[in-house]
């Protein structure tokens, strides 16, 4: 709200509209679709410690495989929906166990199997963009705000009942918190690890499914990690995410986080912004924000000590007097003796 607040004032203040188009719900709601999906599935193996190149290449493969099946068979938007999202699943389920057969570094494997996976979409396309723009029952999916707002909903209702009403939720916090003491207990890590990746690979086939809807082609001539920018989208979400979590449902922190970047976003474009300061805005959030954490304890000492105590807070008590030591007795004649 606070965000909201101050967004419309500085429009205001400049003689623009939020929300200046006919399409700004829709844009509003696409872009909190795709963020906070690409946030959720950034988070998944981030916080296990697997740092995830791959996102953009996964999102890129699946709507390939998707649009091309889907073009080929005449089978419309559902069709192109079930086989992007399904190849999106056996992706994250191949990066998976790439990772826990190989035992390299995750953030080595995720690169190569980048690579690899631009060189697939490479391969299938011959290099070219992946078009449909003509064929309306293909591009009408993301141009609906329904549909939009129910990709939300279905988004968070599966993480929460895979992370957080689930088995696999269970053993996926327990290894964050205490690994030795899970495995020990009979987690299977390497299990957890291609599911975490399987979910992850699902979440993004459905932001390439939106991507590729709203442009009508897809861009599948990529190479030399040229899918990676879409991640980047996602991180200043994904750490206000894991903020709120703190207080609350981490899913619902990555939706809020991903409504502020986008109404963020609406701004920027109200207000006329070149790309280059928008990049550079951008950043500062982001560097501002994670400064904001890394000295979080320190900036609330400082307040505490700029506040003073809480009024009605009694003052030190009084120093009470040292006790008064007791006097020896005199003792004289036979009692000296």
């Amino acid at each position: 709200m606070t965000v909201f607040v101050a967004l419309t004032a500085l429009c205001s203040i400049n003689g623009v509209s939020l929300f200046n188009t006919d399409d700004s719900l829709l844009l509003l709601t696409r872009g909190v679709a795709t963020t906070m999906l690409t946030a959720m599935a950034l988070a998944i193996n981030l916080n296990s410690g697997r740092f995830d190149f791959s996102l953009g290449s996964m999102a890129t493969l699946s709507s390939v495989i998707g649009a091309t099946v889907a073009l080929n068979t005449g089978g419309g938007i559902v069709v192109m929906a079930a086989v992007t999202v399904g190849s999106g699943v056996l992706l994250g389920v191949f990066a998976g166990l790439v990772y826990v057969r190989l035992g390299i570094s995750p953030m080595v494997c995720s690169l190569g199997i980048t690579l690899l996976y631009e060189g697939v979409s490479f391969a299938i396309s011959g290099g070219a963009n992946v078009s449909f723009l003509l064929d309306t029952g293909l591009t009408s999916f993301s141009k609906s705000p329904l549909n939009m707002l129910l990709v939300i909903v279905a988004g968070l209702a599966v993480v929460f009942v895979i992370f957080d009403r689930s088995r696999f939720g269970y053993d996926y916090r327990s290894l964050i918190t205490g690994q030795a003491a899970a495995v020990a207990a009979g987690t299977n890590e390497r299990r957890n690890a291609i599911g975490c990746y399987a979910v992850s690979g699902g979440l993004m086939s459905v932001v390439g499914l939106i991507i590729a809807s709203q442009m009508g082609y897809i861009e599948a001539g990529k190479l030399n990690f040229g899918s990676i920018g879409v991640m980047f989208t996602a991180f200043l979400p994904m750490f206000i995410g894991g903020f709120i979590g703190r207080f609350s449902n981490d899913k619902l922190g990555y939706l809020l986080g991903a409504f502020c970047t986008t109404l963020i976003g609406l701004a920027f474009a109200a207000l006329r912004l070149t790309s280059t300061a928008q990049s550079i805005a951008n950043a500062l959030l982001l560097v501002g924000f994670l400064a904001y954490l890394s000295n979080e304890d320190r900036l609330k000492r400082a307040w505490r000590r700029l506040a003073g105590p809480p009024r009605g807070t009694p003052g030190p008590a009084a120093p009470s007097s040292p006790a008064k030591p007791a006097e020896v007795p005199a003792v004289t004649g036979a009692s000296a003796s």
